[in-house]
């Protein structure tokens, strides 16, 4: 956790409501950081449905390969979550030690292991000593709150420099149910389904297998249209729970009920909002990145020539440097492997045209695109003229302090 505030944090921080039937805490259990909080215990009412999405990695942590096996219940009581050690590649042990986390926990509040929901962030590689969970465990239980999301965002930070909130209401029926978010994420960002770790709330009653839908749904061009530096991590976990609190909220048994209609926005809203976020706080981000493709053969191939673009390092430090060097653009879309035709590619920095039909723009003026490319927030957009295909990706320039926080990360 960094003590500098990225220049792109958001300036507005909302204030996020209590939702019946979730309550909260953290502790610091000295996993790795010392004076900081690093376990957060959020509990859920008997009657929680729980719905979840996670890394694409052929080496997920042993937290991941917990929740996926307990996820089949849809029912959940606790969620447990730690930050400085990722319970990645750790064997036999890390299995052992998810398993004592949930042992521990299922004591203290009186329920089975399998209700509860883990997740870890921070070193891969090296043992969890689970047995760190114990001492606060108990004092955790008993200190739990309702409107608690800002100190939980907190206690799951590693490098990000600011945690990341959100939240939305809507209308299902003629009950109104709210939705809090919270998130974590700034290097080993390019998730295929989620950010590092990030959990979602509502007091919404909506059944398991359509919360399940619904969460999919959402994560299409939210998180899975981030990318900070090309690298699926390990434990990328998102995970949505529903207490079914909400006053006279109708139970939802299908992500296609017409009365979800609202709900859906909502969500969506949510969970782009902590993606931007994440994208916001890239490791040693001073620039965020908005990039468009559209023209492509289909909206598949315009996300893969986006991502090219947004995970090329040639046009992340270009950015860095301000500099519209659209010849990086152009590399980028030619290695992606979709089709393009460069005589037809067109290329806008900040809104400013600098390439049209496969050459440098007649009317391109350098001091112009120089002083947008100054700007904190820069919008880059491809035309392929190919088809009718579109995608739209966020990412974040790559600095000197990228690889300085990366460097010293273990040590």
């Amino acid at each position: 956790m960094s003590t500098a505030v990225s220049p792109l944090a958001p300036t507005n921080v909302p204030d996020m409501p209590a939702i019946a039937g979730v309550r909260m805490a953290t502790a610091e259990a000295g996993i790795r950081y010392k004076g900081r909080t690093d376990v957060l215990l959020a509990l859920f009412d008997p009657g929680t449905t729980v719905a979840g999405v996670f890394t694409t990695s052929k080496c997920p942590s042993a937290p991941v390969e917990w929740c996926r096996a307990n996820l089949k219940s849809g029912k959940a009581r606790a969620l447990v979550v730690n930050s400085g050690n990722a319970n990645a590649f750790t064997g036999k042990t890390g299995r052992a030690a998810t398993k004592l986390t949930a042992d521990i926990t299922a004591k203290a509040i009186g329920c089975k292991p399998n209700e509860i929901f883990l997740a870890s962030t921070g070193v891969i590689g090296e043992p969890l000593d689970a047995n760190k969970f114990a001492p606060v465990m108990q004092s955790l239980t008993n200190s739990v709150s309702g409107a608690f999301y800002h100190e939980a965002a907190k206690a799951i930070m590693t490098t990000d420099t600011f945690p990341k909130v959100a939240t939305a209401t809507a209308k299902i029926g003629k009950a109104k149910v709210t939705i809090c978010g919270i998130a974590k994420g700034a290097g080993m960002i390019a998730p295929d389904m989620a950010t590092m770790l990030s959990f979602v709330f509502t007091d919404a009653a909506i059944a398991a297998p359509a919360l399940q839908s619904l969460l999919k749904e959402g994560v299409g061009s939210t998180f899975n249209a981030v990318t900070i530096d090309g690298d699926t991590s390990t434990s990328d976990t998102l995970m949505m729970f529903a207490t079914g609190q909400a006053k006279d909220c109708p139970k939802i048994s299908r992500a296609a009920d017409p009365k979800l209609k609202a709900y859906k926005k909502a969500l969506h809203g949510v969970l782009a909002d902590l993606a931007e976020q994440v994208a916001r706080d890239g490791e040693g981000a001073r620039k965020l990145v908005e990039i468009v493709v559209e023209g492509a053969v289909s909206d598949k191939s315009a996300r893969k020539i986006a991502m090219s673009i947004a995970n090329s390092p040639l046009v992340k430090t270009a950015i860095a440097g301000e500099d519209a060097n659209w010849g990086r653009v152009v590399m980028a879309v030619g290695k992606a492997g979709e089709p393009a035709d460069r005589d037809k590619l067109s290329i806008w920095f900040a809104g400013v045209r600098v390439a049209h039909k496969g050459a440098r723009d007649p009317s391109y003026d350098e001091a112009k695109v120089s002083a947008e490319m100054k700007k904190p927030e820069i919008f880059l957009k491809v035309a392929l003229g190919m088809g009718k295909g579109r995608d739209r990706v966020l990412t974040c320039d790559l600095t000197k302090e990228y690889v300085a926080i990366n460097g010293d990360y273990r040590s």
